[in-house]
């Protein structure tokens, strides 16, 4: 078994010749699955500690997500959901998009926005933990 392939997933010929049904299928495959494993305690945590607050307001929320345990958790929570988001789209724009470079057009705009809304949030997220934007 290659390093990509954990739990042999691939075909014999495929383990043969050291490719994926599409070259990397396996590890693509496995990548979205431990981005969703790891998505579900970061999205708990944040759901409940968002109804834990007594209220929603401005102030309230700045001062929970200021807290550096906290912004550690955001900023996370934003990457691998940012990751997993952009995983789960490019399968779908690889599968249903016929035409090679409207394939291309759409997984390089799709990738820039899914980079835009990481550094945007993150950025977000820091200012907050460092005091700023307040």
């Amino acid at each position: 078994m290659s390093s990509g392939d954990p739990v042999g997933m691939r075909s014999p010929l495929g383990r043969a010749l050291g490719l994926g049904t599409a070259g990397g299928g396996a590890r693509h495959w496995w990548a979205q699955r431990l981005s969703a494993l790891a998505l579900a305690p970061l999205g708990a945590w944040f759901v409940v500690a968002l109804l834990c607050l007594p209220n929603l307001g401005y102030a309230v929320v700045h001062a929970w997500a200021s807290r550096p345990v906290n912004a550690v958790l955001l900023l996370l929570l934003v990457a691998v959901a940012c990751q997993h988001s952009y995983a789960g789209i490019e399968v779908i724009v690889e599968d249903y998009v016929p035409d090679k470079g409207r394939k291309l057009a759409a997984l390089l705009l799709l990738r820039f926005a899914h980079v835009l809304v990481a550094a945007a949030a993150m950025l977000a997220v820091v200012r907050i933990a460092l005091g700023g934007a307040a």
